[in-house]
């Protein structure tokens, strides 16, 4: 197993943060992948946060064309990707003037002093070299000739010097790995099974990957080796995990539980598109996935799957949900049941397409025209989504309707160790279509939760009417009439209204009353999560709630929101979830907001705690 020989000191830490980070085909991504396989093997915790340029072809070594990748990896649990950094790689200027704010003091700094050029400190905006201005003195920094030191690796192996240049990040990785004491092995393997058809670039990443490890172990002016243990994890068998991959598994396992075929209807969009290009690769699984031209064909074929009585399922990003919009409300008027995920990512328009953000709750709420309600839940976690969609379309066939899924594109795109369930424990979705029975078939005919049947057409003697037309109660004949239409409004609201009776209770994380309450939904979870831990430690009085149902609320959530002196909510936005809650139970809340394409840090939700209870 290819892993240091130990003949330098060796510091055992709890936990750290390490970023890769230059230009966009630099394989920040890659490096940073290929290090959290390799710690979660290893039975670290943890989790991480892929940080992507907007612009597809930025202009190489400008800052707008920066990638970088964070992992944090512990010996105990944890929650977040990390506040501060404790090594840094920087492939060029830009990554490092981009990316330097965020290492902590004294923290270890690695350069790839080759790309310091004239040229490239001028993208960068450097006046004088960082590397020699003394302006780098607070950080245990290390300048290495990466290009020169991988140049030499892979002589002799025939590639160009372009090609050998592709392989700088391995280099970067096998240094890292060094430091940090981690086994190369995943990682070769993973190069002869990424490669192994190209035999010259296979071994170039191979040679530059094992001259990176052992330029850690031979260089003296690196002096240290820092060791992280495996964490203390519930029993069972664990995968990384990232978001996407795990909400698109979780649809896979939603229609199998309910023996139905899955249909996905989308178009491409960052950062939704990679669950259209997950699914796409499970067809022996009965799913078919449909890329449309455009927004609305998506949905509208979707709803059409649904009218067949397939698991029917749309997903996109704000821009494109606000293009679904009409059909939406087609969808809640026709009561079928269907998913709506959103990824959500800086907007307004275009925005910040590969950035972060939670601002489309009141999309979700309130973005169609008319009175148009629908039940909306939202995943916490990467491996959260792999069951929240599970219970969105447990939902959505028990009530007949369509059902919002929020995620975002920090949860998304991050990872985390997962806990592979047994399918045998998943609880099945049961779901009935009606049968002819000689009667007239009424498909508004509604059961104790105001569902109607979900009639599958072509059966005989359930042929009915359905459209965007207002119907008439029971009937579903076209109906004009406005006491018919208001009752169907009623009808539908209360319909939503029933999901609460459906959902479980909420649970708070800490006292059941005291000074503050933390109220958060969606990807702040961790960040929330960890800072309530860290004021408990300190003896404050104050609770974590987390909030999986958005629409309905949970029974009991007045009564949670009402015990504590205080509230606080945390929104990556300007407020939403803030204004609902004061305008629904009157409370006087307060909003922590932030909208900087970035999820909160711990230390932000924890300076604001002390602000208000200490």
């Amino acid at each position: 197993m290819a892993t240091a020989t130990p003949s330098k000191p060796v510091s055992d830490l709890v936990e750290a943060t390490v970023r890769f980070c230059g230009d966009s085909g630099d394989g920040m991504q890659l490096a940073g992948t290929q290090f959290t396989t390799t710690s979660a093997l290893l039975g670290n915790d943890v989790a991480t946060f892929p940080d992507f340029p907007a612009e597809i072809r930025a202009p190489r070594g400008t800052k707008a064309g920066v990638s970088g990748f964070q992992i944090h990896f512990s010996s105990t649990q944890i929650f977040t990707p990390g506040d501060t950094v404790d090594a840094l790689v920087a492939m060029n200027p830009a990554a490092l003037v981009t990316n330097i704010g965020d290492l902590r003091d004294g923290g270890i700094l690695l350069v790839n002093k080759d790309a310091f050029d004239k040229k490239g400190l001028e993208q960068a905006g450097y006046e004088t070299d960082p590397l020699e201005d003394g302006s780098l003195d607070k950080y245990k920094l290390h300048s290495l000739e990466i290009t020169k030191l991988t140049r030499l690796a892979v002589d002799g192996l025939g590639l160009s010097q372009k090609e050998a240049d592709r392989c700088r990040n391995f280099f970067a990785m096998g240094l890292v790995f060094w430091l940090y004491d981690r086994s190369l092995d995943p990682t070769l393997r993973f190069i002869e099974k990424k490669f192994g058809k190209l035999p010259a670039v296979a071994q170039a990443n191979t040679n530059a990957l094992k001259a990176g490890f052992n330029y850690g172990e031979t260089v003296e002016a690196i002096h240290t080796q820092y060791h992280v243990g495996p964490a203390k994890l519930k029993p069972g068998t664990y995968r990384n995990i990232e978001g996407n991959l795990a909400l698109a598994w979780g649809l896979v396992a939603a229609a199998q539980l309910s023996n139905k075929r899955l249909f996905l209807g989308a178009y491409p969009i960052t950062p939704a598109s990679d669950i259209l290009h997950y699914l796409s690769n499970y067809k022996h699984f009965d799913v078919l996935t449909f890329q449309a031209e455009d927004e609305i064909a998506a949905v509208t074929a979707t709803i059409g799957a649904a009218f067949a009585g397939e698991m029917a399922v749309t997903a996109s990003s704000g821009p494109g949900i606000a293009l679904k919009g009409e059909a939406l409300g087609l969808a809640v008027m026709t009561e079928l049941p269907m998913l709506v995920i959103n990824v959500q990512r800086g907007g307004p328009s275009t925005g910040l397409p590969t950035k972060t953000e939670q601002a489309d709750l009141n999309q979700a709420l309130f973005g169609r025209n008319g009175e148009c309600p629908m039940p909306v839940v939202a995943a916490r976690s990467p491996g959260d989504c792999f069951y929240v969609v599970q219970e969105a379309w447990r939902i959505a066939t028990k009530f007949m309707l369509p059902v919002f899924v929020l995620t975002d594109g920090y949860i998304a795109n991050g990872s985390e160790p997962w806990k592979i369930p047994k399918v045998a424990e998943l609880p099945r979705i049961e779901i009935h279509h009606p049968s002819a029975n000689g009667d007239e078939f009424q498909p508004y005919v509604r059961d104790e939760r105001l569902s109607r049947p979900w009639a599958i057409p072509g059966t005989p003697g359930l042929e009915h009417r359905i459209g965007g037309l207002e119907k008439a109660n029971i009937t579903g004949n076209v109906s004009y009439d406005p006491v018919n239409h208001e009752k169907m409004c009623l009808l539908r609201e209360q319909k939503v209204a029933n999901v609460a009776d459906d959902i479980p209770l909420q649970e708070i994380d800490g006292p059941e009353s005291g000074d503050l309450l933390v109220l958060s939904w969606g990807g702040t979870y961790g960040s929330c999560a960890t800072a309530v831990h860290t004021a408990q430690k300190s003896g404050q009085k104050v609770t974590h709630c987390h909030l999986r149902y958005l629409n309905p609320f949970p029974k009991n959530l007045e009564k949670i929101l009402r015990s504590f002196d205080k509230v606080l909510i945390p929104e990556l936005n300007l407020g939403q979830l803030n204004a609902i809650i004061r305008a629904r139970f009157l409370i006087d809340t307060i909003a922590l907001n932030k909208i900087q394409g970035k999820p909160f840090s711990v230390i932000e939700i924890v300076n604001k705690i002390n602000s208000r209870v200490g």
